[in-house]
């Protein structure tokens, strides 16, 4: 006797409560978090810098009665910046917008889709900016590297880049940067878990990390890019590599105000707001279709090479 089949008696369809899709979370990055963020109204400026040396020296001198004091002055220079504009867009065709299925929500996922990637640009423009070598006034490698746990010594190299900052501009670092194999690495490091595990027994989290160091603020870089052109053989890697970066940041930018270093961000574009990714929709009638098209324009400034310890390479 003939029965219906289990296919005949279904047709599949597509799920509306679960779509999958690798959008990063925006607590990966960390681009914008580092250093103040600075809205300037044009594109390309200068602002002004004074001459370190001149604030440090000791020369106030004894005053006798009825005679002049001991005076000084003080260098005062220009510095530039240059904001690049980065944009990035997709294309929507009313013949797809109409045609979607649901859960698809187009405009939702072009916008999310853009803005990633303008996110994961700041990234790598964060490492080429500030996360590298030959740009800090100290470039090192431990002698030991961080993940030889016998005989490595992270708390003292920490300590030493601490000093190194602090003794040439009178700024302790207050802040640490690290890739996220590095921070792996120490969170495991027997010098670090031997001063917790009488008295906590959680897992060393960024923030306990930077008690142990001494640092306010610690960053984990967990950003991943794909290192692949289009059509190649997929490959994967962390943005910011095996290193860490010690610096100083100011907590805002303002007046007389030394950092490690300032992001620029250009009001001119992103709807006005520089310290955001600006999305546009563009309507292309000639295509028949809109255009969701994101953009920020920023420079990432070293203000004080002084003001930075780049630990690079620092595990194997």
């Amino acid at each position: 006797m003939p029965q219906p089949t289990q296919n005949q008696v279904h047709v599949d369809a597509i799920l509306t409560n679960i779509s999958v899709a690798y959008f990063q979370k925006q607590e990966n990055f960390i681009a914008s978090k580092v250093f103040p963020i600075v809205p300037v109204s044009k594109q390309s400026d200068k602002f002004f810098t004074y001459t370190k040396n001149d604030w440090f020296r000791d020369e106030a001198q004894r005053r006798a009665d009825a005679t002049e004091s001991a005076g000084g002055g003080y260098g005062l220079s220009t510095d530039t910046y240059q904001a690049d504009v980065f944009a990035f867009h997709k294309d929507i065709g009313d013949q797809t917008r109409a045609n979607a299925d649901a859960p698809i929500n187009v405009d939702r996922e072009a916008t999310e889709f853009v803005t990633s990637r303008i996110a994961l640009k700041m990234e790598t423009q964060f490492v080429s900016s500030f996360f590298t070598s030959s740009i800090w006034g100290t470039d090192t490698t431990p002698s030991n590297l961080w993940s030889d746990y016998t005989s490595s010594d992270p708390l003292g190299d920490v300590e030493t880049g601490k000093r190194t900052i602090l003794s040439t501009t009178g700024f302790e670092p207050n802040t640490l940067v690290l890739g996220y194999d590095t921070f792996k690495t120490l969170k495991n490091h027997p010098d670090l878990v031997d001063r917790i595990k009488y008295t906590s027994a959680q897992t060393l989290t960024a923030d306990l990390m930077g008690s142990l160091f001494d640092i306010p603020r610690v960053f984990v870089a967990k950003a991943v890019k794909a290192t692949n052109n289009e059509g190649g053989t997929e490959a994967y890697d962390f943005t910011h590599g095996k290193h860490a970066l010690l610096t100083y940041a100011a907590p805002s930018a303002g007046l007389l105000q030394p950092s490690g270093g300032y992001i620029m961000s250009w009001t001119g574009v992103s709807q006005g707001l520089g310290a955001t990714i600006g999305t546009s929709r563009i309507r292309m009638e000639q295509f028949k279709a809109d255009r969701i098209e994101s953009e920020v324009a920023f420079d990432m400034k070293v203000i004080g090479s002084d003001l930075g310890y780049f630990f690079a390479s620092c595990v194997a």
